[in-house]
Formats: structure tokens, sequence, C-alpha cells
């Protein structure tokens, strides 16, 4: 039987050579024959099914030492231990769940913004089509409460459903909870998003008080803080690799690797629920907060993207700036960014 050089074996399994290395690395998908003069790899074709099986069990979270053993057991012998692992994933989230809740009870109250000062933030924002053939993004500036929007599917109507729904928002003043309004404002864009049938968006929303700014978050769009000459993210993305991620279940590496990194996993739409994450953060003279959409940050290199935001420039030239790094990059996919700096 022919062994297969590890381009056809990437092939052979829809894994990419990257992807194959480090499950060599990791003692995963050991190659049948490696060559001692220059390291090239070679494959049997008789592991093409296992290496299919190690990725699709990292893409669900299982850890390694249960992956070799699954992958140890005769195939008629999996589907019993992988319906055990999850029964017992799924009953630990439920004991975590009950213990986050009296955490949260224990805690102390929930945050209160004020909005009082007369406080006029200077806000710029930009955005274009690409090479997409609809325009999906939605940018909305107000005074203090502004969004960035990222639409998918094939409805032409959705931007401007997102748009008007976020300008139906009046501009809060007083005291007021900033989760409860952040949450009837994303209720608010999931109703009209629900309305249009196989569409939906991302959507992070910043609203600044007097010493404070609350983000509400789904999806993979960004919100970035700039102070003094520093880049810090605020939101993460909501996609199925990010959060094995931040669990611990993928490592970074792979998370690179994975063809389906950029897969959301929650979103506004009418198949997915609206609960959206909410950071509050603390603010000061001088702040500067970008949104952008992933049209800019997967398109800029992160190194490159910081260099952008932390100009000494208005917001206007910032946000002009990024908007021409995209286009000298092609810009392939819509892309929406917003500037708002504080006096």
């Amino acid at each position: 039987m022919t062994r297969l050089s590890i381009g056809d074996f990437a092939t052979a399994t829809g894994l990419t050579p990257k992807a194959l290395r480090l499950y060599d690395e990791m003692g995963l998908v050991r190659p049948a024959a490696v060559e001692a003069s220059n390291g090239y790899r070679w494959y049997e074709p008789t592991q093409v099914e296992g290496a299919r099986l190690v990725a699709q069990l990292r893409l669900v979270g299982m850890p390694l030492a249960r992956i070799q053993e699954v992958v140890g057991l005769q195939p008629e012998f999996r589907p019993a231990e992988l319906r055990s692992w999850w029964r017992q994933v799924e009953a630990d989230h439920v004991a975590r769940r009950t213990r986050l809740a009296l955490l949260v009870a224990s805690t102390g109250e929930e945050q209160i913004m004020q909005i009082d000062q007369e406080i006029q933030p200077l806000v710029a924002a930009r955005g274009g089509r690409g090479a997409r053939e609809l325009q999906l993004d939605v940018q909305h500036v107000g005074c203090r409460v502004h969004a960035i929007a990222d639409g998918f599917g094939q409805d032409a109507g959705l931007p401007r459903a997102v748009a008007d729904a976020l300008a139906g928002v009046a501009e809060p003043v007083g005291t007021l909870d900033p989760v409860g309004f952040l949450d009837a404002v994303v209720a608010r864009v999931a109703a009209a998003v629900a309305a249009r049938d196989g569409a939906g968006t991302t959507l992070t929303l910043l609203l600044i008080g007097d010493d404070r700014a609350a983000i509400a978050h789904l999806g993979d769009s960004r919100a970035h803080l700039v102070r003094e000459g520093s880049v810090e993210r605020l939101t993460r993305d909501h996609s199925f690799v990010q959060a094995l991620v931040d669990e611990g279940r993928l490592t970074p590496e792979e998370a690179r690797v994975e063809d389906g990194r950029a897969r959301i996993t929650r979103a506004l739409s009418g198949e997915q629920p609206a609960e959206a994450d909410v950071t509050i953060v603390a603010v000061r003279p001088g702040d500067r907060f970008v949104l952008t959409t992933d049209g800019v940050h997967a398109v800029l290199p992160a190194r490159e993207l910081a260099e952008l935001l932390t100009r000494p420039d208005d917001p206007e030239s910032v946000a002009a700036a990024v908007e021409a790094a995209v286009r000298e990059r092609g810009a392939p996919d819509n892309y929406g960014v917003v500037v708002i700096e504080l006096p």
C-alpha cells in the first residue's frame, strides 16, 4: 500500500499540514515514518479515518487523554464512550451553573451608571462593502450610545432594519442600570432581526457614562480601549474555536490552524438566543474606544491595527487610516470602524 505525503494526507483528511505537524507534536496523529535526512513525514492510508476523528474530537473539546482512549477503541465501541463523556460534560455544566448563581448572589449589588455631565465625545465612523456582493455592516453613532454590527445571510434589507432599530434608541440621562439598558437595546435589535428570514448579525454596543462605560457584545465584532498609548481588547469573540481556547480545551496553536475558527456561536437571528455579554469598565479623560467588525481586525495584523488605533490624531483621521489600511489589503469583506474619544 502506497504511503501518503503530508500534503496528500492533509487533502485526504481535510486537515492542514500545519495542523498535522501540531498533532504529531501532541502525540495524537503520528506519521508512519519520518525521513531522517529532511524530517519529511509519511502516512499510511489506514490512518485517514483516525486523523479525521481526532480533529473532530478536539473541536468538541475532548481532552487529549480521552481522545487517545476513544481512538484506541474498536469503531463499534466508540459511540457509547462518546455519549458517556458528553453526559458528564453536561452534568459538570449544571453543577457549575448552580455554583455561579450562588457566587453572583454573594458579590454585591449591580453596577449603577450616572449620565449627567455634558460630555460630548468626538466620534467618527467608516465602513464599506469590500469584495462582498452586499453591504451588511452597520455603524451607529450617537452621543452616549454607539454600536457596530456585522450582518450575515443574503437579506439586503438587514442593515436598514438594524440601523433603524438602533436609531430608535433614546439617549439615556440620569441614573440607570447599564445592564438592563443594554439588554433592552439588544432585545430591540433582536426583534428587528428576527423578522428577517435566514439573516442575522453580530452586535457590539457601547454606553458611555460619566465615570464608566458598559459594553454589550454578541459575535465576533470587537470593542477596544485605547489608553496611554496601549490597546486593550474589551470583548471575547463568540466563536466555536475561541470558546474552546478560553476553556483550555483547545490550544491557541490549534485555533490558528482550524478552518472553522471564524464560525460564530452567538449572534442575533431568529435561530439563536439574544443574551449578550456585558462588560463594565472605568473611564478616564482622553480614553478612546474603537469598535470594529472582522472585516477590519481579521484583515489587519494585530500589531498594525494597534499602531493605527494609538495614533495621536483625531477620530476622523484614525478611522480614515484604518479604512485605508483595509482597502490596501483588498478589503475582502464588509468592514466597519467606529472611533469614540472622550475629551
